[in-house]
């Protein structure tokens, strides 16, 4: 694997991102759709409002878990790519390649597009439903030219644009819950309900009630909270990555919990269960909250802010995940071009280009619950491999190698484990065409791999470790 020093002049990534903007990087990742769109789903997945609040408390738990070991990794190896180094140091350069072709076609460009998607969808609400398909994807289309022309800018000035975003999502949020709580004619008694009434449009029946419902609302409630950790795949354009990496992932992790559980119980408030239940998969549970609250007429300042909070999302989404294919070029196993970094801006041009049009390809191919379903499910099959590499690189590298190390281990690590090996079967099992799917994209890279590795060395875990300062 070739050496990535800064010594011969080329242009290079710049340590840019200080910790606030790194926090309202992670929180505005990962406060895009979910939060807005995912009640109706859960609730026919498990029926009741608890059962939702705990789904999203336990997806949670789950967040905050992976930060303390994520918080340990990417302070051992703060480059560009995240998981993707994890991995190759634990396993070797095949499965780092897998990961970072997963990372940028399917999590990339299909969370580009699902965001995309939802953006245009808000958009519909705001015009009181008046495009036609046509005229949608058209909109998703320039959306997605849009964000990827904003990310050619300078990180400094894409973080500053993220911190502007974040409190206006954090605003917003508060806002939602104030009016549900405050303003409306809600009540505690829907608690006492279930959705048992509801159409549930479009959630198969196989991912509903018992242990598989649960299941798949703790799938959907992972969606909310991806992007959380962000933050690690751009480590290496952090200040001080040592020192402020593990405050970020734990700050993030905390007010997502916080926001999470708060809207949702407001939600289930407002509205009861088979009200949320019967919501048509093209609205936002929050859009009916409003107008429930306030009416029809506020209802479109709703909708702005909503495609507020998405825009963010994906604007986000684009400055991270263009990061992995400009990593694997760096290290020989994409075409050299995506690595080229502009003097300019400092960002890697090419690359954000790149998932720009295969975001683009993806939005025409499917809907917003079938991306995310397939998005999520691939992201935890590397998720265990990546978390499972604390313990290769544990025995591998000298104590004095971690400077931070993650608190329980190893028990923390393997409750995390089995966790998500649940998850991802019950995954597979509850929604296997979907599952299936993702996990032939993956298989799409095995020949990609092969024709780019012909020929370099044998990777080694010192290679992966290496970090020349920016």
């Amino acid at each position: 694997m070739a050496k990535h020093n800064h010594s011969n002049g080329a242009p290079h990534l710049k340590r840019g991102i200080g910790l606030v903007a790194a926090i309202a990087l992670g929180v505005t990742s990962a406060i895009g759709t979910g939060v807005f769109l995912k009640a109706r789903v859960m609730i026919c997945n498990v029926g009741t409002p608890e059962m939702v609040l705990l789904a999203y408390a336990a997806a949670g738990l789950f967040v905050m878990a992976g930060a303390f070991i994520y918080a340990e990794l990417s302070t051992l190896m703060p480059r560009s790519g995240g998981a993707y180094n994890y991995i190759g140091a634990a396993y070797g350069r095949f499965w780092a390649f897998l990961y970072g072709w997963m990372e940028t076609l399917i999590d990339g460009a299909g969370s580009m597009a699902a965001l995309a998607i939802v953006f245009v969808i808000f958009f519909n609400d705001l015009l009181g439903g008046t495009l036609s398909s046509g005229v949608s994807t058209l909109l998703v289309t320039a959306t997605l030219v849009f964000v990827t022309a904003l990310n050619l800018a300078s990180v400094r000035a894409n973080g500053s644009l993220a911190t502007v975003i974040t409190g206006l999502k954090i605003a917003l949020l508060f806002g939602i819950a104030g009016c549900a709580f405050f303003f409306g004619d809600g009540s505690w008694a829907n608690y006492a309900l279930s959705s048992a009434g509801g159409t549930c449009e479009g959630v198969p029946a196989e991912a509903r009630m018992g242990l598989a419902g649960f299941g798949a609302a703790i799938i959907a409630a992972m969606w909310s909270y991806s992007g959380a950790t962000t933050i690690i795949v751009v480590a290496e354009e952090v200040k001080d990555p040592a020192r402020t990496l593990p405050r970020i992932l734990f700050s993030s992790a905390l007010i997502l919990i916080g926001l999470y559980v708060l809207v949702n119980a407001a939600y289930f408030y407002a509205l009861s269960p088979d009200t949320v239940a019967s919501i048509p998969e093209s609205s936002s549970v929050a859009g009916a909250v409003i107008a429930r609250i306030v009416g029809a007429g506020a209802s479109t300042l709703m909708a702005a802010g909503l495609m507020l909070s998405v825009f963010g999302a994906l604007h986000s989404s684009v400055l991270s995940m263009t990061r992995f294919p400009f990593a694997m070029a760096r290290d020989g196993l994409l075409p050299s071009v995506f690595a080229t970094v502009s003097r300019n801006s400092r960002v890697p041009v090419p690359a954000v280009l790149l998932l720009g049009i295969c975001a683009i390809a993806f939005a025409i191919s499917g809907t917003f619950d079938v991306l995310t379903d397939m998005i999520v499910f691939s992201i935890l099959i590397f998720d265990i491999m990546a978390v499972a590499a604390i313990f290769v690189l544990r025995k591998r590298l000298p104590a004095n190698a971690h400077s931070y190390r993650a608190w329980g281990y190893p028990f923390l690590p393997m409750a995390y484990l089995l966790g998500i090996a649940w998850l991802t079967l019950n995954t597979l099992f509850s929604m296997p065409g979907r599952s299936l799917a993702g996990l032939g994209l993956i298989a799409l890279g095995i020949p990609v791999y092969v024709y780019y590795a012909r020929g370099l060395p044998p990777s080694r875990v010192e290679d992966w470790l290496d970090n020349d300062e920016t």
